[in-house]
């Protein structure tokens, strides 16, 4: 004999009222304190940072260590600029960082709408490729790259840092991206009015594409501004470091310690162009990525 559900019973019933209320009062909760503890992870280490910049150099070591510093001075600032050339080291990476967002929203734009408007042999296997460059490690090209600047002469020299990071795999993508998704009208009216593929790129195409560049520009510096590993394997003269790799190796060393009280103001020093930066173009860089998504 079989039987049935009962209303009200546990097998059949639906939430009460009140239990779907504490739900949807808990729910917004549960995001916020995902997202906090996520912000948390991230931004530990840049806390961490920041207070060991502000310990004396004697408490910098002690143990157990300190989060909050109990005498906060700003003495180790001072002793980096007094070890090192900090003002030389900014303008070696503001020039290195500036040509090369220029170099890539130039490269990033010029790519991006040839894979995207312009026909073409092997055009798809070609895009393929350039993705596919993306899963090479840095680690991985940087002796081929090495060798062919050593061969150019262009090691140890600013140049040596820039030209290599123009192309950008990402930025191509991209932009790619940005141009499929403008309409096609717009160029096939230009053309029948007797502007060429250049003029319809420059005059029409890339006014449009504007939040995109302004996306390759701000990620290319943010990155390029914070890079270490190129400039230490490229650079050698005390000359031509950028801030970060300057800050972070006083003159006469070759390695950087495991805790340096002096290293961390230098860290805190280089951060603050690139949080400026990133500040500054949030609002075109959230535009930009947006309206990337909703593009085919």
């Amino acid at each position: 004999m079989s039987t049935s559900s009962l209303p009200g019973s546990a097998s059949g019933s639906l939430p009460s009222p009140a239990v779907s209320r504490v739900r949807h009062g808990l729910a917004p909760w549960a995001r916020i304190a995902g997202l906090a503890l996520c912000a948390l992870l991230t931004l530990g280490p840049v806390i961490w940072t920041v207070s060991t910049s502000l310990h004396t150099p004697a408490k910098s070591f002690d143990l157990p260590p300190k989060i909050i510093p109990t005498d906060p001075t700003v003495v180790a600032y001072r002793g980096v600029f007094d070890q090192i050339d900090v003002w030389l080291y900014a303008l070696n990476s503001t020039l290195v960082t500036a040509l090369i967002a220029v170099g890539q929203m130039i490269t990033a734009g010029l790519a991006g709408y040839a894979f995207a408007r312009l026909e073409f042999r092997f055009k798809k296997p070609l895009f393929a490729l350039v993705l596919a460059t993306m899963m090479v490690p840095l680690q991985v090209t940087i002796v081929p790259v090495f060798l062919e600047l050593k061969a150019m002469g262009l090691t140890d020299t600013l140049l040596g840092l820039i030209i290599p990071a123009f192309p950008t795999a990402f930025g191509t993508f991209l932009m790619r991206q940005y141009f499929l998704g403008m309409p096609k009208d717009l160029g096939e009216a230009a053309m029948i009015d007797g502007a060429g593929p250049w003029r319809v790129f420059r005059s029409v195409y890339a006014p449009l594409a504007a939040p995109g560049l302004a996306i390759v520009g701000v990620l290319a510096f943010n990155y390029h501004w914070n890079e270490f590993f190129r400039p230490l394997i490229l650079e050698t003269s005390t000359e031509n470091l950028t801030l970060p790799l300057g800050s972070g190796l006083p003159p006469g060393q070759t390695s950087a310690p495991a805790r340096s009280p002096s290293s961390s103001p230098g860290v805190v020093l280089s951060m603050i162009p690139a949080v400026v930066v990133f500040v500054v173009g949030q609002r075109p860089l959230r535009e930009g990525i947006t309206s990337a998504g909703v593009n085919r």
